[in-house]
């Protein structure tokens, strides 16, 4: 089986619900705690054996390519104070992954986006990330794009990540059908994209995270060809794959959040605090008093 060490990072788009910030920061720079999401992302990604990245940017998203970049005036300024500790964080984030970039002119969805990796890609598969989403893993977890891989390694098939969800909250994802189940793998034989309870497939949502092969690019130009006045649906391009080759979702093991939404994005910033090794305690006892005050 070939090892995956792609990654595709879509991060072109606008963030309209971050809005009045986003008009400065891009949303995928926004903090949990101390460091942007996309670093969390980032992480999970090396963390799960990729070592080559594919950031999808826009005209006003040049700060990320800034983060991960070398900053030697404020590394000679570490050197000199003695902040040595500091000075490793800085040097950690040039060096953490093959990180390249390139632009998506137009804002034309996820399908349009991810046809901009066609060249990095190349014949390899390669799994797509996308940056609303964080999922964490404790320590005797996989991280969650370990497990669409060791999924794919065992199946053959590409994958996606699912959860279950409430009646009231399938609307507000991709809905899968499927008859034959797996563990917690379920293949899948029907999406649906965002559909009312009354007409749902499943309990089951896509979140952010893909792990597909390069002939998903011919399924998305045979698509634009069908419809050559409409944005095609990266949904339609996974219901293409599941009808032909097969295609697998996996009940992903860890928390996800939505930090795309201003409520996920509160959540994940006090779990995460919570969990820090320095911070936890403190801010557990200021939750706790304001807590008492509710």
């Amino acid at each position: 089986m070939t090892k995956i060490k792609k990654a595709v990072i879509p991060a072109a788009g606008l963030g309209t619900r971050f809005l009045p910030i986003t008009k400065g920061v891009c949303k995928e720079m926004l903090p949990i705690v101390d460091k942007p999401t996309l670093q969390y992302n980032i992480e999970e990604l090396v963390a799960s054996g990729i070592t080559d990245i594919l950031v999808i940017t826009a005209r006003n998203k040049k700060n990320i390519e800034d983060y991960f970049d070398c900053t030697p005036e404020l590394d000679l300024n570490l050197k000199a104070a003695d902040k040595e500790e500091l000075l490793d964080i800085s040097k950690y984030l040039e060096n953490i992954a093959q990180i390249c970039y390139t632009r998506q002119h137009h804002p034309a969805g996820l399908a349009d986006a991810i046809m901009y990796a066609r060249s990095f890609v190349g014949n390899d598969p390669f799994v797509v990330l996308l940056g609303d989403d964080m999922v964490y893993t404790d320590n005797t977890q996989r991280p969650c794009i370990k497990q669409l891989i060791d999924c794919y390694d065992k199946t053959g098939m590409c994958a996606l990540a699912t959860m279950g969800v409430s009646d009231n909250d399938v609307s507000k994802y991709g809905n899968i059908g499927y008859e034959k189940t797996d563990g917690r793998m379920k293949f899948i034989n029907n999406i649906i994209e965002k559909p009312s309870s009354d007409k749902k497939l499943s309990n089951d949502a896509i979140i952010g995270r893909y792990l597909v092969t390069p002939d998903i690019f011919d399924i998305i130009d045979d698509l634009k060809k069908l419809n050559p006045n409409q944005e095609v649906s990266f949904t339609d391009a996974l219901l293409k794959i599941a009808n032909t080759k097969g295609l697998v979702g996996y009940d992903l093991e860890g928390i996800r959040y939505d930090t795309g939404d201003k409520i996920g994005f509160l959540q994940a910033n006090v779990e995460y605090a919570l969990r820090d090794e320095k911070l936890g305690s403190e801010f557990a006892k200021y939750i706790k008093g304001i807590a008492k005050t509710l």
